[in-house]
């Protein structure tokens, strides 16, 4: 063992140019995981802040605003419960026995709750389980900004999960390649061990003791990045309007506010973000040179150094099932996704983590093919031969620089795309289903009783929402307008209907979509369901919508949407009548908070945009962080490379080439392998959004919809995918940039083979 430490420290010392780009490769994976879980601890503990609405009361009485259901978990009963929008204010009767126990407050302009200046022991004996009794800091939650505080956490822990997910992704599979490309460099090194007399298993034992003293240096080492970046992280989260301005990341502990010897300190660093950034660094370390010490362990001395210096046998036939499984996986999920459920192709959750199979499918056989690549590409003169067959002799080289800037491109095109492909879709699809000429906007809108001229119809709206127990086993929400007027709102609409007729809609009758009529639910039916303020009661199925691209939610009557106050108002003009002059009239005649009237055109662009703001920043956000993680670890890849040529560059100037041929073949050679991880990224791009093309195909409403859909219901969504050239182009140049730079800079680093001088 004690030879074995020796042997490992000398290597260590002795090829420190090599092991550098695998530390950094830990270190910055290690980081960017540290910091994203410091994040999601943070917005899983978000401080709880002072109330301010009932702030001199004692005691704050808030309505019940969950639904909570009785549904089965296997064998057993369980509670399922979700938010309700409009929970009833507090009854009357209760507010005359508040009243009793001392002065009751109550604020007029949000009257869902009320104040009291009594003892919480004698409020909650009156209160019983009638309503939520708040005392001290819990009395925040009855602050108009509560609830949207709380959508807040909860966008920034989506975001940071996602962010976490794919910057995990990538820091495994860029340090895996990474330890195999180290393991590869030092072939002949391995060959000369064989030769020499080691076992198979002294060399494997030998690379994973030196896989685990890089990993654990470069895991805490990653740690401290880690705990230096996330509140970086935070602010550039709350810059780009992702999360509220209050958002930090201290809810596991500073280590800066507590000594090294404090429990406070240990239990910093000890927390789970740390652990599970370390043990995966250490881990994806360990694992990844175990899995390239397998295949150095059973090369023969001799083939091992007839080997050294062209790639013949890259592709060993355990990676190429590998590889040829995980399409295989990827394709076939795909394909089942398209057959059972297509709107599910749509869900940001899906398209983000599905291209990750087909990207590491295409990584595990880049190898095998890349290696066409440099004889497809004819460059002049005897600089371009050389860089022509150096691509193609070194294979692994080629593969482990197309492998960075696969990810990145794979990535870029897949996640951007797909987010802007379906927003376009929801985008016209809203478009299409929108007949009227002006929408009203703002907060408890209300028209007067004298008709406005050039008005040909009005059918105001309140957004609500209804609740569904799906089979017994899970609590469903569904998105929901509530509408004064059926036949105005089949005038001003074009929804599309696949059977009955949303005219019918009355006060015990609900307008449902497709995914409902999956569950067994069609035109005629009765359905048990839980309206927005929490009322259970049983409707009739009068018309059925497409499914559509997951917009088309349920519509009830106002007399189902208990306290949702009217939203929007959609106007039909009358032939002939003048939009600036209807618009002055409506305006006017019209009553509300923070009222807007717009065209519709003007409302389709401000509330369906291409891509949300949020979700776009968000999306570069993460995109910029495995970018910047790709390019670091790529300019290591070329550092490493160029380091073990030394012989081959110091032939090339012995011969008669000069400085400047050397370094534009070793530009020539990276944009060779960035032009390869460049096409492999698109294939795998139009892999997805191919699977996305074909969902928007299937979720088309059919031609001949139902009665009250409207005129070109059935036109359906004629939108194609969007493949974003400009972030894809932005990604592909910084890579070469990075690529070229690395490789020349690790020739001019090199001036004892001459290449430098």
């Amino acid at each position: 063992m004690l030879t074995t430490l020796t042997t490992v420290w000398a290597s260590l010392r002795t090829r420190r140019h090599l092991f550098a780009g695998a530390f950094v490769a830990v270190a910055l994976g290690v980081a960017l995981v540290a910091s994203m879980g410091l994040g999601l601890a943070a917005a899983a503990d978000p401080p709880a802040g002072e109330p301010q609405r009932f702030a001199a009361q004692p005691v704050a009485v808030m309505p019940h605003d969950t639904l909570t259901v009785e549904v089965d978990r296997g064998p057993h009963r369980a509670h399922a419960s979700k938010k309700i929008p409009y929970p009833q204010p507090v009854d009357k009767e209760l507010l005359h026995e508040l009243a009793a126990l001392g002065a009751v407050h109550r604020d007029h302009l949000a009257p869902d709750a009320v104040g009291v200046d009594a003892s919480a022991g004698a409020v909650r004996e009156v209160v019983g389980d009638r309503a939520q009794v708040l005392t001290g800091a819990a009395r925040r939650l009855a602050d108009p900004g509560a609830e949207r505080d709380a959508q807040a956490v909860v966008a920034v822990r989506a975001m940071l999960g996602t962010a976490g997910g794919v910057s995990a992704f990538v820091a495994v599979f860029v340090t895996a390649s990474t330890f195999a490309f180290v393991v590869a460099l030092r072939r002949r090194e391995f060959g000369l061990l064989r030769l020499a007399g080691a076992t198979p298993g002294r060399v494997r034992q030998q690379l994973v003791t030196e896989a685990l003293a890089v990993g654990v240096a470069a895991s805490v080492t990653g740690c401290a990045l880690g705990s230096w970046g996330a509140p970086l992280l935070a602010r550039a989260l709350i810059d780009n309007g992702i999360a509220p301005p209050w958002f930090t990341v201290s809810g596991t502990g500073t280590p800066q506010s507590a000594s090294w010897n404090s429990w406070t300190y240990w239990t910093y660093w000890t927390s789970w973000p740390f652990q599970l950034a370390f043990w995966t660094g250490l881990f994806v370390a360990v694992t990844g040179a175990w899995a390239a010490s397998r295949r150095a362990g059973r090369i023969g001395p001799v083939e091992a150094l007839r080997d050294a210096d062209v790639d013949t046998d890259v592709m060993p036939w355990s990676r190429r099932i590998v590889g040829a499984a995980l399409l295989a996986l990827g394709l076939g999920l795909t394909v089942h996704t398209l057959w059972t459920d297509p709107s599910a192709l749509l869900k940001r959750k899906t398209y983000t983590t599905q291209p990750m199979m087909l990207i590491t499918a295409a990584a595990a056989l880049a190898p095998l093919l890349v290696r066409p690549v440099p004889r497809l590409i004819r460059l002049p003169g005897a600089v371009g031969l050389l860089v022509r067959e150096n691509a193609a002799a070194s294979v692994r080289r080629t593969a482990a620089v197309a492998a960075p800037v696969l990810v990145t491109v794979a990535l870029a095109g897949s996640l951007m795309g797909s987010a802007e492909s379906v927003s376009a879709a929801k985008a016209q699809e809203a478009s299409e289903q929108t007949n009227s000429q002006l929408i009203a906007t703002g907060d408890e809108l209300s028209l007067t009783r004298r008709p406005v001229p050039g008005v040909a119809a009005v059918s105001p709206s309140a957004s609500t929402a209804v609740f569904v127990r799906e089979e017994g086993t899970a609590l469903l929400r569904s998105e929901a307008r509530a509408v004064t007027d059926p036949a105005a709102l089949a005038v001003t609409s074009r929804l599309p209907v696949v059977s009955g007729d949303i005219r019918h809609l009355d006060d015990r009758s609900i307008v449902v979509n497709e995914e409902w009529e999956h569950g067994g639910h069609r035109v005629g039916d009765r359905l048990s369901v839980w309206l927005g303020h929490g009322r259970r009661t049983s409707l009739r199925v009068a018309a059925v919508l497409a499914r559509g691209t997951g917009d088309n939610g349920a519509y009830v009557t106002m007399a189902n949407a208990g306290a949702a106050p009217i939203d929007r108002i959609d106007v039909r003009l009358t032939p002939g009548a003048s939009p600036a002059a209807v618009t002055d009239a409506l305006r006017a005649a019209t009553s509300g908070h923070d009222v807007r009237v717009r065209t519709a055109a003007a409302w389709l662009d401000a509330t369906h945009p291409r891509v949300k703001p949020q979700t776009r920043q968000g999306m570069l956000l993460l995109l910029g962080i495995a970018l910047a993680y790709t390019a670091i670890s790529l300019a290591g890849t070329q550092l490493m490379s160029t380091s073990v040529r030394d012989g081959e560059l110091r032939a090339l100037r012995r011969v008669g080439a000069t400085r400047a041929q050397v370094r534009l073949m070793l530009a020539g050679e990276a944009l060779v392998a960035v032009a390869a991880g460049t096409a492999l990224g698109l294939a795998v791009t139009a892999l997805n959004l191919g699977g996305l093309a074909a969902a928007l195909g299937l979720l088309t409403p059919e031609s001949g919809a139902g009665a009250g859909a409207g005129a070109g219901a059935g036109a359906g969504l004629e939108t194609g995918v969007v493949v974003p050239w400009g972030v894809v182009g932005s990604a592909v140049g910084v890579c070469a940039v990075v690529a070229v730079g690395a490789g020349v800079l690790g020739a001019g680093w090199g001036r004892r083979n001459g290449a430098g001088g």
